[in-house]
């Protein structure tokens, strides 16, 4: 029973199924949706794909999937209808960005469930400095895909000996 669970969480989702391309997609789209990306990438490493290879497509899909999500703020056509549906987030998201300052925040916002997600596109909206903003975006999503890396493997380890 716990085997067939296991065996849907880490074999049949749906980022799993693809691989490295996958896990790109993960990355990219967990930047403005909240879809997390350990699973993935703990699959991965679990099955043996190279811990640098994954290093490297999770950070450069984040990568793109932070711009994407300052895009979607800059041009502003699903604006409307985040402001609509999610007026709470966007405030909270506003006042943390002024009281701790936007660079902050923005390196911050990939641990910070469903705020982070709209933190990029709120910048966006915001028109924030596109340097600033790719420098904080970028070392934050680094050093999150290099934490989630590191984490996944020493987990796994530690798990697959208590297991045997």
């Amino acid at each position: 029973m716990l085997s067939d669970v296991l065996h849907a969480v880490f074999h049949d989702t749906l980022f799993v199924k693809y691989g490295l391309a996958g896990l790109f997609f993960n990355g990219m789209f967990s930047s403005f949706i909240p879809i997390p990306t350990e699973v993935t990438t703990s699959t991965l490493l679990l099955g043996g794909v190279n811990p640098i290879h994954v290093f490297l497509v999770l950070t450069v899909g984040s990568i793109i999937g932070g711009y994407i999500a300052y895009y979607l703020g800059y041009n502003g056509r699903l604006i409307g209808r985040l402001r609509k549906s999610t007026p709470k987030y966007e405030q909270k998201s506003m006042s943390i960005m002024t009281k701790y300052g936007w660079s902050t925040i923005i390196f911050f916002s990939p641990w910070i469930p469903i705020l982070g997600d709209i933190i990029s596109i709120i910048a966006g909206t915001k028109k924030y400095n596109i340097v600033k903003y790719s420098i904080a975006m970028t070392a934050g999503k680094t050093v999150k895909s290099s934490a989630i890396v590191f984490f996944s493997i020493h987990f796994l380890h530690w798990l697959l000996n208590i297991l045997h």
